[in-house]
């Protein structure tokens, strides 16, 4: 009878948390839009893509039905976040001009796709039980996790450091905390401390995050008119110089 009643709440509260997740994982969309208009990837960081490329692939192991059943909302959401990430950090390369950077994420990348293959390999071919397979598919996942939501603190240091959150946008922060609320939601029904532990660190940090951009919000305001003035200020210089020379 509780299963029965389990079982819908489940599957409602993992059908939010795909919308959300796939709200999560598209939110970087305009900053990529902001960096093919200015053709280059300017301060912007990949950690964050990095971390959620391999945290995802990490988690489609984890959701397979031979290695955890009953978690097709897991795996869903989970191949769609890696197909996005995939072109996200494609743009990436294309629009870095640092050749040392782009090298360093084509390294990252491989090494991914390397340490990922290896645990496909033994969690389906050395283990034979789900239960085994669940625990060590789930405890490096529940690792990753975590890390793609801590990922961003390079980026939080960066908005302390500078006072401002241009860099910071405020979609992905409002997209992670809700994505970790509701994925922690749905670990409790049943309990799963594999999905409730790195989405409930995920929670934390997005809120994090929330705080941080409410607290330098206004000051971000300021520095970009102030730089925009300064901007201003240079064109009419360089005017002035212009038009003297031609008077001369």
């Amino acid at each position: 009878m509780v299963s029965q009643l389990l079982n819908p709440i489940r599957n409602v509260l993992g059908i939010t948390g795909n919308v959300l997740a796939l709200f999560l994982f598209l939110s970087p969309a305009p900053t990529y839009f902001r960096i093919w208009k200015k053709g280059s990837v300017g301060q912007f960081s990949p950690a964050p893509y990095l971390a959620t490329l391999i945290n995802c692939m990490v988690w489609i192991i984890f959701a397979l039905p031979m290695v955890h059943p009953n978690s097709t909302l897991l795996l869903t959401i989970s191949a769609a976040g890696t197909a996005i990430e995939v072109v996200f950090l494609t743009l990436f390369l294309i629009f870095c001009h640092d050749k040392k950077k782009r090298f360093t994420v084509l390294l990252i990348i491989v090494a991914e796709l390397v340490m990922v293959t290896a645990l496909a390999t033994l969690v389906l071919t050395v283990v034979h039980t789900t239960q085994r397979r669940s625990m060590i598919a789930g405890i490096i996942a529940t690792f990753f996790g975590i890390m793609m939501y801590v990922a961003p603190l390079s980026v939080m240091r960066l908005v302390i450091k500078t006072k401002s959150v241009e860099y910071m946008p405020f979609s992905l922060s409002l997209a992670s905390f809700l994505n970790g609320v509701a994925w922690t939601t749905y670990g409790l029904f049943p309990f799963d401390p594999f999905v409730l532990v790195p989405n409930g660190a995920g929670a934390i940090f997005g809120l994090a995050q929330l705080l941080l951009y409410g607290t330098y919000y206004k000051s971000t305001k300021r520095i970009i008119a102030a730089r925009k003035e300064t901007k201003m200020e240079t064109d009419l210089s360089f005017s002035e110089v212009v038009v003297a020379n031609c008077v001369v």
